[in-house]
């Protein structure tokens, strides 16, 4: 069974495995609840029946999605758990047979969540999701967040390959994907001035404090005009 950890009154984390050439990378499906007690179910995973149970004892599961074109690789073991729900994901995404876009959300999220896509990455196609009573920012792979206690090939080998030599941050291959430096740093000034206190990241620990600061700082620092 995978660890649900409680971020927010509306807000939890269930971490599931994920292992890629040998790193285990870890998935975090984000989980937010709205007023009416339905649930977005952010980022698909292998969930076993003891997920669906935690998963149900927080609410209605009521929408299933990835926010990104590179998360495809669980979305057939995720949808087989909750068939039945509306599933988005972005346009191109791979695989994704009926599934909904992100260009018409549901009206029951007006006035809770905000989606905002990152232009400028048109393989990508990564959208961040803005919960708003929480003051959480969800993203896929706009930023990594490794744990200090990773040890081993783990983090030696997300290190070589990410660039990243301290966490949190942006890696070298999401940056080689941008084709519009302006428009996605049009999207980077759009997500800052959203008043997010956290940020939940799909690979890795969520970022508790300074979060605005820190990402704010992370892009500046790789040169990006935010």
């Amino acid at each position: 069974m995978a660890e649900l950890i409680s971020i927010d009154e509306n807000v939890w984390v269930q971490k599931h495995s994920l292992r890629l050439i040998g790193m285990e990378m870890g998935r975090n499906v984000t989980i937010l609840r709205l007023e009416s007690g339905h649930l977005i179910l952010h980022s698909t995973a292998a969930f076993s029946e003891e997920d669906r149970k935690a998963i149900e004892s927080l609410g209605e599961p009521a929408w299933l999605l990835d926010a990104t074109n590179f998360h495809d690789t669980l979305v057939s073991e995720g949808r087989s758990v909750f068939p039945l729900l509306p599933y988005f994901a972005p346009e191109g995404f791979p695989g994704a047979s009926n599934s909904l876009l992100f260009t018409d959300p549901p009206e029951e999220w007006d006035g809770e969540v905000d989606l905002i896509k990152i232009e400028g990455m048109p393989k990508i196609n990564e959208h961040v999701v803005f919960h708003r009573a929480s003051g959480t920012l969800v993203v896929a792979d706009l930023l990594f967040n490794q744990p200090e206690e990773v040890t081993g090939w783990t983090r030696t080998g997300l290190r070589m390959i990410s660039g990243i030599r301290e966490h949190p941050g942006c890696s070298r291959m999401y940056r080689f994907m941008i084709r519009d430096r302006g428009a996605f740093e049009a999207s980077l000034h759009q997500i800052l001035e959203l008043p997010f206190r956290r940020i939940v990241v799909g690979h890795g620990d969520p970022i508790e404090m300074d979060a605005r600061t820190k990402m704010r700082s992370i892009f500046l620092d790789l040169g990006y005009a935010v």
